[in-house]
């Protein structure tokens, strides 16, 4: 996996982890955890186009 790659998807389960944190219901944290991780998945193509890389 490359550096770009790695250190995006560091950054978005640092900030899923520190948001959940609060959160109670494990279905609520799952679901959550799943829309943030397509959303992820779907802009890095776009952020690595603007990065030039």
């Amino acid at each position: 996996m490359d550096p770009v790659t790695m250190s995006y998807y560091a950054a978005v389960c640092a900030a899923l982890g520190y948001g959940a944190g609060g959160i109670r219901s494990k279905a609520l944290r799952i679901g959550l955890g799943v829309a943030v991780g397509l959303a992820a998945a779907a802009l890095l193509p776009w952020i690595r186009a603007q990065m030039g890389v």
